[in-house]
């Protein structure tokens, strides 16, 4: 099913917490609804739910004009954070439960229901739990089986908010891959809200980065991290290096290789991958290795390089573990640097 937003708008008392969203989904995509704290991003998914009405503007779903109608009438599938289960009920009657409470005349029998039910508890690995009750699951597993309950009524459309929030670390990384899987293989139009920006980027085909209310792009993961719209995705999206021409001689950075404008956009934004060290062959080169993180196969190198007399400049860079290896670079080392890419901002 398709999804069409158009002009909506909302405001709680003084607070304006979404103003003027134009947003289309097509059919089939997952899609991510990325942005800090208060930016507006739950409170679209509720709209969109019908939990909550806009002020103003209109929700079409396939076309149809879905903007009064109650949310049992959407056909629209909601997971919380809280996995929001029914404690005195087994896994097995968590996922029938949307299935029992139909009304009579399209409510299937209970040998359909049982089919149907152990059906999606095999495609969420979890058939063996059947008799489980909540509290006996892992937080996981309890995410698992609300997905579940949320796919037995058959939902045109799919909605997450915060899935993996409560999660730890490593479970949410592998729910992750099991989502984005479950989704190739449902392809079910699905809106996940986060504040996680790797995992709207792992999860998600389509992300959206809102903040104060507005949407600041959409586009793929690697049409938002490889061109930001603006200073705000620049920096929300990734790390990224700021150098300010207005502060910093121009003179510095063209002999980092760096193409400087020579008008109008007057703020570089590099991303710590485009940056390349090289052992100085100068003694004299101020730039100054200060020290390194081990980020798994990457290594995140902490350089400084002294820009006035009073005020050091913080630069990060990324190599591959090996190519780190093969500098023999130790801290104090002077370097100098190469830029392969920047975005420029006014």
């Amino acid at each position: 099913m398709s999804i069409l937003l158009s002009h909506i708008s909302k405001n709680f008392g003084d607070f304006s917490a979404l103003h003027n969203i134009d947003l289309e989904i097509p059919e089939g995509e997952l899609v991510a609804l990325l942005g800090p704290s208060g930016c507006g991003k739950t409170t679209l998914l509720r709209i969109i739910a019908g939990l909550d009405q806009a002020d103003s503007g209109h929700i079409f779903l396939n076309g149809e004009d879905k903007t009064s109608h109650h949310v049992s009438e959407r056909g629209i599938g909601f997971v919380f954070q809280h996995y929001a289960l029914f404690r005195h009920m087994t896994v097995f009657d968590n996922v029938a439960f949307g299935l029992r409470v139909k009304k009579k005349a399209h409510r299937p029998n209970e040998a359909i229901i049982a089919k149907k039910v152990h059906a999606l508890l095999e495609l969420v690995q979890l058939d063996w739990l059947h008799d489980r009750f909540p509290d006996q699951l892992s937080g996981g597993q309890r995410q698992r089986i609300a997905l579940a309950r949320a796919l037995a009524v058959e939902p045109s459309v799919l909605l997450l908010d915060e899935p993996f929030g409560a999660l730890d670390a490593s479970v949410r990384k592998d729910l992750r891959q099991w989502l984005r899987n479950l989704h190739h293989e449902l392809n079910v139009t699905s809106i996940f809200v986060t504040h996680d920006q790797e995992e709207a980027m792992e999860v998600a085909s389509q992300v959206v980065v809102l903040n104060k209310g507005h949407i600041q792009q959409q586009g793929s993961p690697a049409e938002i991290y490889d061109y930001p719209a603006n200073v705000f995705v620049s920096k929300f999206i990734g790390q990224t290096n700021e150098f300010h021409l207005h502060r910093h001689t121009s003179d510095w950075l063209k002999q980092t290789g760096l193409n400087i404008p020579e008008e109008g956009d007057s703020i570089a934004h590099v991303r710590p991958h485009d940056i390349e060290i090289i052992k100085a062959v100068d003694e004299n080169s101020p730039i100054i290795l200060k020290d390194w993180q081990h980020l798994g196969a990457l290594i995140r190198v902490e350089l400084t390089k002294k820009l006035h007399e009073t005020e050091p400049k913080t630069v990060y860079a990324e190599m591959p573990n090996e190519q780190f290896k093969r500098l023999h670079l130790n801290r104090g080392d002077r370097v100098e640097l190469k830029i392969r890419q920047a975005h420029w901002f006014n």
